[in-house]
């Protein structure tokens, strides 16, 4: 019984560790190149990365830089999460 409860253990966590990176790329080379720059400097990288993905996939541009310029992307801009904090970072 021990034994095949560690297995199961084991066999969920090594199927969630391996799913969890490819649901937060971005999907296209665009959006992972772009992401990666706009990402460069932020204190909790994945979560930055993960966001501006998704945002980059539904908007289909990144504002330039780290941090700020998205008057140049206003569908970037205007993308809020369920507490109407911006989304995108």
């Amino acid at each position: 019984m021990k034994l095949l409860f560690a297995t199961l253990l084991v066999c969920f966590l090594l199927s969630s560790s391996l799913l969890e990176p490819v649901m937060a790329q971005p999907r296209s080379p665009f959006c992972e190149g772009k992401c990666k720059a706009r990402c460069n400097k932020a204190a909790v990288w994945d979560r930055c990365f993960k966001y501006c993905g998704i945002c980059c996939e539904d908007c289909k541009c990144v504002p330039s830089g780290t941090y700020g310029n998205k008057h140049e992307c206003p569908c970037y801009r205007d993308k809020v999460n369920k507490k109407g904090k911006p989304k995108c970072p």
